[in-house]
Order: structure tokens, then sequence, then C-alpha cells
């Protein structure tokens, strides 16, 4: 399983959420159908959006920040 699916799937369990339920949400924002298929599909293939990402970060209640690798101090 690829990473981003583990980190997804961490994230939900983390607020008590499926990916099932991910999905719907999802649909919701995007005004559209979203399915689980369509959703798992894309992540075990790798090729969700930053875009889609962004959205699954915000329905979460994450957001997601960039850290400079190059200053990572280690105290």
């Amino acid at each position: 399983m690829s990473k981003i699916v583990n980190e997804i799937k961490n994230l939900t369990n983390d607020r008590d959420m499926t990916l099932k339920e991910l999905a719907e949400q999802i649909g919701k924002y995007k005004n559209k159908n979203y399915s689980l298929a369509s959703l798992s599909q894309k992540l075990r293939n790798e090729t969700i959006s930053y875009k889609e990402v962004k959205l699954i970060a915000q329905i979460l209640g994450y957001r997601i920040k960039f850290v400079d690798m190059r200053n990572n101090n280690l105290y």
C-alpha cells in the first residue's frame, strides 16, 4: 500500500471517519458524485491531485504546511 493511502487512512481514523464518509464529504464540497471507488483508486495509484489533497485536509480539519528541511535542526 502506498504512503499516501496510509496517511489518509490514519487521518480519517483520527477523526473517526471512514474513507466512504470522506468520499461523500468530497462529493458535497465538489457538488457532484464522488465515490469511494474513485477515491480509493486515486489513492492506490497515487494520482490524487494536490487540490483534492487540500480539500481532504480541509474536511478533516488539517492544513498543509511546507517545511524547509534545509534548516532541519535536530535538538
